[in-house]
């Protein structure tokens, strides 16, 4: 109402924006009816539909006791109890921009294709991240085909993501991620668009079966924690020495690899190391560390691997070769090549040779 009357004396520019918002429907124009309440005691799969607190909600992946509003695994549908409208018959809308100013009622199409309508406005907050700005919107009409680029480039979309960690922790966040991979602009931007989404999806795959789908955050067998200070480096094991257990997404280890991300993200990891499983960039940032930068037991990087063609067995070599490659664990490198033909087949791309090691 506050910019109604604002515009109200402005008549050439009241002429204009009525054009554009004619079209547009209130935020309470599709006020749907409730679906079922939410049960803190139920099992929800992705695509579930709830209704809680006047909202209707929608569920990203499986879930259970967490609350809509509270839970990044729920999508807002919008408010819920007055009924249906139907809703106009065309897709044709913009793309989402960051940062750019959206008036109530905008109606965009994000990065996950969908698109979302601005409840209030708002300086382009992300739609599926601010539920308070954003209702998500359903047309009829064709959907366009070509998805526009997703955050920052990487060729992974979020809604991509989400499918192939569909029960992961909400530790492992795609922003976290993305966040991330500033600090290695090589990353998954090297090469062809098929190289691009074959290299992302063999760091995902390997980080898949190191977190068992981003699941854990720290290693799981605690009696081995002691094992990892190498008392014989001049730096010691500043921390303790059971502080240098596996942790993130490529489960960093040792005093001595936590000292080399360290110094390599300017990070106080050494004396620190709790840091890789408080903070979710920094889980990330030290998995895309030793991806972009650490032979491992291999002969090359694992992300020299994928970009120069040598192929996803090589990732694996440099990740774990010395306990899982030649026939010592085949077992474990075909849940690695399972997952990274998985993931190849949701980014649209061939697996390409070479799989094994």
């Amino acid at each position: 109402m506050l910019r109604q009357r604002i515009m109200a004396p402005l008549a050439a520019i009241a002429l204009m924006v009525g054009v554009l918002t004619a079209v547009l429907p209130t935020a309470s124009a599709y006020a749907a009816d409730c679906a079922a309440a939410w049960s803190s005691s139920a099992v929800y799969n992705g695509g579930a539909r709830v209704s809680h607190n006047g909202r209707n909600w929608s569920a990203k992946w499986w879930t259970q006791n967490e609350a809509p509003g509270t839970a990044d695994v729920w999508a807002g549908q919008g408010t819920c109890g007055g009924g249906t409208t139907p809703r106009p018959s065309t897709c044709d809308h913009p793309n989402w921009v960051a940062g750019q100013w959206y008036a109530a009622g905008s109606i965009v199409r994000y990065t996950d294709r969908k698109y979302y309508r601005a409840e209030h406005d708002n300086p382009g907050y992300d739609p599926t991240i601010s539920t308070w700005y954003w209702d998500p919107y359903t047309c009829g009409g064709p959907t366009p085909t070509d998805p526009p680029p997703s955050p920052g480039g990487f060729v992974v979309t979020e809604a991509q993501f989400g499918q192939m960690f569909p029960s992961r922790n909400s530790f492992y966040s795609y922003s976290g991620l993305t966040s991330a991979m500033s600090a290695f602009p090589a990353f998954a931007k090297t090469g062809s668009d098929t190289v691009r989404k074959q290299e992302a999806a063999a760091f995902l795959a390997n980080v898949n079966h190191e977190t068992g789908g981003l699941v854990h955050i720290v290693e799981q067998n605690t009696a081995n924690y002691p094992h990892y200070c190498d008392a014989s480096k001049p730096y010691g094991c500043p921390a303790g020495q059971a502080a240098y257990y596996g942790r993130g997404p490529i489960q960093l280890s040792w005093n001595f690899n936590y000292k080399a991300a360290s110094d390599a993200l300017g990070l106080n990891l050494l004396q620190d190391p709790w840091r890789v499983e408080r903070e979710s960039a920094v889980a990330w940032k030290t998995g895309l560390w030793y991806w972009m930068t650490q032979n491992g037991p291999g002969t090359m990087t694992a992300h020299n691997a994928m970009a120069n063609g040598h192929g996803f067995g090589q990732t694996i070599r440099s990740i774990n070769g010395s306990l899982e490659c030649d026939g010592r664990n085949p077992a474990q490198v075909q849940s690695r090549i399972d997952a990274y033909q998985r993931f190849t087949q949701i980014l649209g791309v061939p697996a390409g040779g070479n799989l094994s090691c």
